[in-house]
C-alpha cells in the first residue's frame, strides 16, 4: 500500500511538471504570435470619399482577416479640402503623435483644376499638412490618397479637361503624384486600381448612383490598395470580403496585384518605413547625379556589378531598358520633357529605386 501510495505521488509530480510544460509552452507560443503580429496605427484625413462605406474600417477588417492590426482614427467631414484640415481637428490628431501613417485626401475635383488654382489652393496645404505629420511622428510615413475621375467626368467647372472620365482621372494621377514627390510621401493609387477595373472588369460597378462616390466595391478596391501599401503583402491572400459577389472580389484584389503589389517601388517613397527599396541601404555604392539634372545623369555601379536598368515617366510608361556593367554610366536625357523620372536598378543583390527630376 505504502508502494502505491509512493507511485501516485510520483505520478502526481510528473502530471504538475507536464501541466506546467505545457502551460508555459502554451504562454510562449501566444507571445510569439503576438509579436508576430503586425500592426499599424493609422490617421485617415478626408471628406465623404473616405468616409462612405467606412473606407477606414473595412482596411482594418482585411488586416484582421490576416492576422495584423489596424488601429485607426478618422476625420472627414463632406467636402472638407486640405485648406480647412490645416484648420480643423485634423491638426490636433497630427500632433497628438504616434502615427504609422497619416493618409491625405484631398476634396474630389480641386486637383484637377487649371494648375494655377493647384498651386493655389492644394499645394501649399498639401505641404503645410505633411510638414506637421513629419514634425509630430518621429517614424511616419504620409500617404496621399490618390482618387479617381468621375464616372463621366466633370463639367461642373467648365474646364474641358476635366469633361471626360480619362481626362480628370489623368490630371488627378499627375498632381497627386507630384504631391507624393514634393512632400516625401507615398501615394495609394486607388484611382489607378479604379482606371484597371474600368479597363479589364467594366462589368464591375465602382460608384454610386451619382457617378462620383464610391460603391462597396469601389471601397473594397481601395482598402486593398491600402492593406497592400501598409503591410506590403500580396492582395490574392486577402480572404476577407465585404459581402461582394466571389467572382468580382476576386478580380479586385487582382487588379490591386497588378497595379499595387507590384509597382510598390512606385508608389511607396524610398525614405519612408515601410518602403521595400532603400536605395542608400540596399547599396550605398550605387549613385546618381546629379539630380536634378539638365540633359543627362550619371549612374556609378560598385565595380564588377551588371545591372539591368529601367527609366520610367511619372505615368509608369517604360522610356527605356538597357544593361549597365561600367563603374559609370553616363544616361542621356537629351529630349525628353522637363519633369519626375523614376530609375529602377536590378542586379543580382537586389532592386532599387531613385526618383529623378529633368530640369
Amino acid at each position: 500500500m505504502k508502494r502505491l501510495s509512493i507511485f501516485a505521488n510520483y505520478l502526481l509530480k510528473k502530471m504538475k511538471h507536464l501541466i506546467r510544460y505545457v502551460l508555459l509552452a502554451l504562454l510562449a507560443f501566444g507571445m510569439a504570435n503576438v509579436q508576430a503580429q503586425e500592426r499599424r496605427r493609422v490617421l485617415f484625413i478626408g471628406n465623404s470619399y473616405t468616409q462612405f462605406n467606412n473606407l477606414p474600417q473595412m482596411v482594418a477588417d482585411i488586416a484582421e482577416s490576416m492576422g495584423e492590426g489596424v488601429e485607426f482614427q478618422s476625420n472627414t467631414p463632406g467636402g472638407c479640402t486640405f485648406e480647412m484640415h490645416c484648420q480643423n481637428l485634423s491638426m490636433v490628431m497630427i500632433c497628438e503623435g504616434g502615427w504609422d501613417f497619416v493618409v491625405l485626401q484631398e476634396q474630389s475635383q480641386l486637383p484637377a483644376f487649371p494648375m494655377d488654382s493647384v498651386e493655389m489652393y492644394v499645394f501649399p496645404f498639401a505641404q503645410r499638412l505633411v510638414d506637421s505629420i513629419y514634425a509630430h511622428n518621429p517614424n511616419v510615413e504620409p500617404m496621399f490618397f490618390m482618387t479617381w475621375g468621375r464616372k463621366n467626368g466633370d463639367t461642373e467647372f467648365g474646364y474641358p479637361p476635366m469633361d471626360t472620365y480619362e481626362g480628370m482621372d489623368s490630371l488627378l494621377y499627375a498632381r497627386y503624384m507630384q504631391m507624393g514627390e514634393d512632400n516625401d510621401a507615398s501615394v495609394c493609387p486607388v484611382g489607378r486600381v479604379w482606371h484597371y477595373l474600368r479597363d479589364h472588369n467594366a462589368d464591375i460597378e465602382l460608384y454610386m448612383s451619382d457617378g462620383s462616390h464610391p460603391s462597396v466595391a469601389g471601397t473594397y478596391a481601395a482598402a486593398c490598395a491600402f492593406n497592400t501599401m501598409f503591410f506590403g503583402h500580396n492582395p490574392d491572400s486577402i480572404s476577407y470580403n465585404p459581402g461582394l459577389d466571389q467572382q468580382e472580389a476576386r478580380a479586385i484584389r487582382f487588379a490591386v496585384h497588378k497595379v499595387v503589389y507590384d509597382s510598390l517601388w512606385k508608389w511607396q517613397h524610398p525614405g519612408s518605413p515601410s518602403s521595400v527599396f532603400h536605395w542608400e541601404s540596399w547599396m550605398p555604392e550605387i549613385t546618381v547625379y546629379p539630380n536634378p539634372a539638365d540633359d543627362e545623369v550619371v549612374l556609378h555601379l560598385p565595380e564588377g556589378v551588371v545591372a539591368e536598368v529601367v527609366l520610367y515617366g511619372i505615368d509608369g510608361r517604360e522610356i527605356w531598358r538597357k544593361k549597365k556593367g561600367n563603374p559609370c554610366n553616363v544616361i542621356a536625357l537629351q529630349g525628353l520633357p522637363s519633369g519626375l523620372y523614376v530609375l529602377k536598378v536590378v542586379t543580382s543583390q537586389g532592386t532599387a529605386v531613385r526618383r529623378m527630376v529633368k530640369r
